[in-house]
């Protein structure tokens, strides 16, 4: 396990900081927590709300088996203890975009407890930069609707499509303590939301987001008051968060102010975090156990089914690449990260090993690399997700395998790769139409060597005089001349042989 050597010198001497997230994760269903509305993106304002949703008198909830059904795999993939007994409390407060004037939430008996999540903070050494974090719990909850303050110049109105979306709150125990740290947890949290399918973690869409906790401390002593900055919607905005909060917190520990326990917001224009009211305690809100609604009491049956239906998880995925497949460290983790680079991948070696004949770790390591190298190196260039790709797993196979068997030379590969995002053909067809087959023929490649070498007495000469690095020459100057369709390998054999005559 790595601890972090991350501190921010101050006038006092060096600060140690300490973090923890509260993310909320929208869970994967296509209805809300207690009323059977809609919950797609992009919707229209006030199109999928039901009288349950509006807060209607007399409308009284329902919960979605499948929203739980979510949590309690997430919390099996890492690792969580399983609450059988569980409990949905009322939490009191008024806000305009909440309709009952509470939110249905769960504080004292969560469906999910304590768990861990392990965070990798170096990509090149995976097996060597680890670091566990604690999970305090899991619990699932409402989100409240939302306020659009853009829509008139002296209104606002709400739009409560969100209002009744169930919610997974995973609450972190407070063991981060560098930006980094907090961004690796969060990174690996949404991977493995990803794989096991309970929320799609499109920060963007706003269907994860983070609270961020910062205290800050001298080496070695008690937490410090921790203020929350709320609703940090990317990876990237979670470490500034974190930088920018805890310098901000020495700053003024340092000019002999207090920390406010409070709420605040962050600014990514101005990257920095600003008031928003003072933080509340539990006891604020006036909780208490809902009395619409029935405890939830788990049975074996259920709990078996969840544990049956996760995939291989990341980790897990990871030291299968490595041990099965042959691959790098690197290449394992970087090709685990996320689930659809994963499966695309997985495709690939599947498809690559039937058109080869060959077993799945003969041809793992140059899928690997073709997929981080070549094609992510195209996506990259043509601003394309791997979604979007315009090579699919079989044509990418297809071109493998005639690398594989010698139809195509590796620069070759590459020309027809092109042609493929263009056109969308698959390799084989542009082989033919365009004859780009690579040659072994050694009579055409002797006669081509001849000339290079005619062509280029002096360079001769000096080879033979003991100017070695001119190889490489004659061996360009021959592929040149077969417009890069002969055999590599044959080409330097005769270029050596002709040298040697």
């Amino acid at each position: 396990m790595t601890e972090s050597t991350y501190r921010i010198q101050g006038a006092t001497g060096e600060w140690e900081v300490v973090i923890g997230l509260e993310v909320h994760a929208q869970i994967t269903t296509n209805a809300k927590l207690f009323s059977g509305a809609a919950t797609a993106f992009g919707a229209e304002p006030n199109t999928q709300v039901s009288l349950v949703d509006a807060a209607m008198p007399g409308m009284l909830p329902v919960p979605n088996r499948e929203c739980i059904r979510q949590a309690v795999r997430t919390g099996m993939a890492i690792e969580a203890q399983i609450n059988r007994w569980s409990r949905f409390d009322r939490k009191n407060y008024f806000y305009a975009d909440l309709p009952q004037g509470y939110q249905i939430s769960q504080l004292y008996h969560p469906i999910v407890g304590e768990g861990q999540i392990e965070i990798v903070l170096d990509e090149k050494n995976p097996d060597t930069s680890t670091k566990v974090i604690g999970v305090e719990r899991i619990h699932v909850e409402q989100d409240a609707g939302k306020l659009m303050h853009d829509q008139h110049p002296t209104s606002s109105y709400v739009d409560l499509n969100r209002s009744g979306v169930a919610l997974m709150e995973i609450v972190s125990k407070p063991d981060m303590r560098s930006p980094a740290e907090a961004g690796a947890y969060l990174a690996k949290l949404r991977t493995i939301l990803r794989y096991v399918g309970s929320c799609d973690g499109n920060m963007d869409q706003g269907s994860m987001r983070a609270d961020v906790n910062v205290s800050v401390r001298k080496p070695g002593e008690a937490f410090g008051t921790r203020t929350e900055t709320k609703n940090v919607n990317s990876v990237r905005f979670v470490m500034a968060v974190v930088e920018h909060e805890a310098n901000r917190q020495v700053d003024v520990l340092e000019a002999g102010g207090k920390i406010v326990q409070e709420t605040r917001l962050y600014d990514p224009d101005r990257g920095e975090t600003r008031s928003m009211r003072s933080k509340e305690d539990a006891h604020d809100y006036r909780y208490f156990p809902d009395p619409d609604l029935l405890p939830i009491e788990l049975d074996e049956a259920f709990l078996a089914e969840c544990r049956a239906s996760l995939p291989e998880l990341p980790d897990a995925k990871r030291k299968r690449y490595e041990q099965a497949l042959g691959l790098s460290a690197y290449n394992a983790a970087t090709l685990t990260a996320d689930a659809d680079t994963a499966r695309w991948f997985e495709l690939l070696v599947t498809q690559s090993a039937a058109a080869q004949k060959k077993s799945e770790s003969d041809v793992a390591k140059a899928a690997a690399n073709w997929l981080l190298s070549d094609l992510y190196g195209a996506l990259n260039r043509l601003g394309k997700s791997l979604e979007e790709s315009p090579v699919s797993p079989s044509q990418a196979a297809e071109l493998l395998a005639l690398v594989a068997d010698g139809t195509l030379s590796g620069s070759l590969a590459k020309q027809v790769f092109e042609i493929m995002l263009e056109t969308g053909d698959a390799p084989a067809k542009i082989v033919e139409d365009r004859g780009m087959k690579q040659t072994s023929d050694t009579g055409a490649i002797e006669a081509a060597v001849a000339k290079v070498l005619a062509d280029n007495g002096d360079k001769v000469a000096q080879y033979k005089g003991g100017k070695e690095a001119l190889f490489g020459f004659f061996v360009g100057q021959t592929m040149k001349a077969m417009q890069g369709k002969a055999n590599p390998q044959v080409v330097n054999e005769l270029v050596k042989k002709g040298l040697a005559g």
